[in-house]
């Protein structure tokens, strides 16, 4: 039996949020078409020089908003930031560091706090469960 490997390919949507750019700044070519997996490794290995002015500049997609502020999706939201922010634009909220802005780093830092808690609640539990320890 022979096999066939049928080229894998993804909406321009997908390949936009893979390489974390937002896809209404992306050239129309890349928004019409379809992206297969080889491109879009080539695309992250060799970034073209509108892929690397994206990242670089923006406009950013809100998960690259939230990461370059430290805080969450939701918190932009809450924050009032619904569309997708120059790289300018950033740094200026950096700078000023608004009221709602310093209110979701503080929730971010007590949810990663919390997550190594129970990750470490988590290991010990594993641990004395291989020995043989009832956990109490």
């Amino acid at each position: 039996m022979t096999s066939h490997q049928s080229t894998q390919t993804m909406k321009p949507a997908t390949a936009a949020k893979k390489l974390g750019v937002y896809l209404e700044a992306t050239p129309a070519e890349f928004q019409e078409g379809v992206v297969s997996r080889a491109e879009l490794n080539e695309l992250q290995a060799n970034p073209p020089a509108w892929l690397q002015e994206l990242r670089k500049n923006g406009p950013h997609p809100r998960p690259v908003v939230a990461q370059r502020l430290g805080i969450s999706i939701a918190g932009l939201a809450r924050g009032g930031i619904t569309d997708p922010l120059t790289t300018e634009q950033i740094e200026e909220l950096r700078q000023e560091l608004p009221e709602w802005l310093q209110k979701e780093r503080a929730t971010q830092a007590e949810v990663r706090k919390e997550t190594v808690r129970i990750k470490e609640r988590d290991a010990e539990r594993a641990e004395r469960a291989a020995r043989g320890e009832r956990s109490a």
